[in-house]
């Protein structure tokens, strides 16, 4: 019997759910599971939990708050290797590249258990004469989050971490491709000591997110995904006058100078394009080259190690590469290189043919590799997500930063060379959100916040880091005076200035 996925509210599993879709082992092309797709009372039921939950656990002191969130850090290393089995098993991206999400996803739990120095606010003793002012940080209420396919455990732990460390309730509604490894999470919370209602998982579309979105009680809205779906959370969100942060598509480039050391950047693209099979918001998947020269080299050398990719199940760790998510995935992927090769891109290496033995029904692609591509181009335009590296041309940097700059994405790039001047001039003029110099993955640690610019986000704040308590919380700040005893002030019409006449 094909198990059932169903949705955790108020500390309980429940299966209810208005219909199932099912969940697919992208490895086998086979279902693996049945996901309840909320009905509308079961996501009323989440909302009552949280919002019931609120009003504890927002006066629970910080410090308590840390000791569970201590405790849950504790369950995810302990059970990791379960974790990591979920996201292989519905995502199919390799193990150790699973476990290296989770790792990163476990970094934003350690920087939330720092929750007690982070909400410290400010305090100034004597702005004015026997006046003092200070800040104080304040959560929101019941807030909620919808995350991605392409990192099912990481992102919801950018999210839900941070907002109910912030004294907030979540409720966190992951993607319906991979939904049974953020469910997990949840219970381990649970398990860690979470009182009830202060994390509630619900499963289902866009119903549900509509839903969601437009509830009185929820305060705020974070989003990671595509920039169009992005783009319209993000405007229904704030034309109710909700908080919202929605991290869109991307198209990173890597530029590659004539000084850069060419086994090194090959390695580094390998890794940066060919990675989770491509299905990364931080993917490389635009080398551009400085110099024909460059790019003749860089070819030659991508060029067989892309054809000897190895791609197969992500149980098995000594493959490079797993699968695409979905059987539609890889076709629309597929569109994409027959369109590029109508517009007059040189396709190198072509991965549409490959066939991986006994698993023939599953969902895999070879990568591909393109020469010769121009801004015009499909394939140079739109986000692929999926192992596909293109090849643009220019002459010099100064061209190589105007054409990432005239992109519509600007969420991640980097710089491969070893001219410090060169590294700096790239830094200070690309317009993108996050910047790599010699790192092809420019993805900020837990303490620092991670965003792109231009339509890779809507919204003012970055996720997770020190961004995300500023998105969790209102700042309230208190200017304090006590008059001296017998001492009485006159009336005063003019706007107060602290001076130290006051």
């Amino acid at each position: 019997m094909t198990q059932q996925i169903g949705h955790l509210i108020d500390g309980e599993r429940l299966n209810d759910g208005a219909s199932t879709q099912p969940v697919y082992n992208p490895a086998t092309g086979e279902v693996c599971a049945e996901l309840a797709m909320a009905s509308p009372q079961v996501v009323e039921q989440a909302i009552s939990s949280a919002k019931q939950a609120f009003p504890a656990w927002a006066a629970t002191p910080p410090a308590a708050r840390a000791q569970i969130m201590y405790r849950f850090k504790q369950l995810l290393e302990q059970n990791q290797d379960k974790i990591c089995e979920l996201i292989t098993l519905e995502h199919g991206k390799v193990l150790s590249d699973a476990k290296g999400e989770l790792a990163r996803g476990i970094e934003n739990v350690e920087y939330a258990c720092g929750i007690p120095e982070l909400l410290k606010g400010e305090h100034s003793r004597n702005v004015g004469t026997k006046i003092d002012a200070w800040s104080e940080f304040y959560a929101l209420g019941v807030v909620v989050g919808i995350t991605p396919f392409n990192f099912p455990a990481m992102v919801p732990l950018w999210m839900w971490p941070s907002a109910i460390m912030c004294g907030n309730c979540f409720i966190l509604k992951p993607s319906e491709r991979d939904p049974s490894s953020a469910l997990y999470i949840a219970e381990l919370a649970q398990q860690a000591g979470l009182p009830k209602g202060v994390l509630n998982v619900v499963n289902g579309g866009v119903d549900v997110v509509n839903q969601l979105i437009d509830a009185p009680e929820v305060q705020a809205v974070s989003f990671v995904g595509s920039t169009p779906i992005a783009e319209a959370i993000y405007e229904r969100s704030a034309s109710q006058g909700k908080r919202c942060q929605a991290l869109g598509g991307a198209k990173n480039h890597a530029v590659i100078l004539p000084d850069a050391d060419l086994d090194v950047v090959t390695n580094s693209l390998m890794g940066a394009a060919f990675g989770s099979c491509g299905q990364r918001c931080m993917a490389i998947s635009v080398a551009v080259t400085v110099g024909d020269k460059v790019a003749d080299a860089l070819v030659a050398k991508l060029a067989p190690k892309v054809e000897a990719l190895k791609v197969g199940p992500g149980t098995d760790n000594s493959n490079e590469m797993g699968p695409i998510i979905t059987g539609a995935q890889k076709q629309k992927v597929i569109g994409y290189i027959d369109q590029a090769i109508e517009q007059g891109a040189s396709l190198v290496v072509d991965g549409r043919t490959k066939s991986v033995p006994q698993y023939e029904a599953g969902f895999f692609l070879g990568g591909t590799l393109f020469d010769n591509v121009t801004p015009e181009m499909t394939i140079y335009q739109q986000e692929v997500f999926g192992p596909v590296l293109v090849v643009v041309r220019v002459e010099t940097l100064e061209q190589a930063v105007r054409l990432i700059n005239e992109h519509e994405y600007g969420n991640g790039t980097c710089i491969f060379t070893r001219d410090g001047e060169a590294g700096r001039y790239f830094s200070d003029h690309v317009m993108v959100g996050m910047v790599g110099i010699n790192v092809p993955l420019p993805v900020p640690v837990s303490y620092h916040s991670f965003g792109g610019w231009k339509r890779s986000l809507f919204g003012d704040l970055h996720a997770y880091g020190p961004d995300s308590v500023r998105f969790y919380t209102r700042r309230k700040a208190i200017t304090q005076r006590w008059p001296s005893r017998g001492v009485q002030d006159g009336t005063q019409f003019s706007f107060p200035s602290y001076s130290e006449d006051d």
